[in-house]
């Protein structure tokens, strides 16, 4: 049996991961910050200092949830951000970045409204 896409997820979508980092439809980014209609350059603090304005852009986009790819590795965000978001009604998801770049696209094609943060691999 051959499975086929019947329809892209709208929006922007990770198509590569490699040295440079993740490469989409608008380039190549070392780390970035993407919501159903965007993808921007993200430069992120260390994962202990991350905050509510480090994410702006994705809480105004009211998602879901929010997919934190972590890096190399598994981290967990700090307990104070989660708090926030959770007050806001935002999950937030921490895995590393390589799964969330693919959790991103799995979940655009059910049409979920996620947001997504992905640190660097390196």
């Amino acid at each position: 049996m051959k499975l086929e896409r019947t329809r892209d997820p709208a929006g922007p979508i990770v198509k590569g991961i490699g040295p440079a980092g993740f490469r989409t439809d608008d380039g190549t980014f070392p780390a970035l910050l993407m919501t159903v209609d965007s993808v921007a350059l993200w430069s992120p603090p260390p994962l202990a200092d991350l905050v509510p304005d480090d994410l702006a852009p994705l809480v105004a986009a009211r998602p879901e949830f929010i997919l934190l790819g972590t890096g190399s590795d598994l981290s967990r965000p700090p307990r104070a951000l989660v708090a926030w978001l959770e007050e806001r009604g935002i999950g937030i998801e921490p895995m590393d970045s390589r799964a969330a770049a693919r959790a991103w696209g799995v979940l655009r094609g059910e049409g979920r409204q996620i947001a997504a943060a992905l640190y660097p691999l390196a």
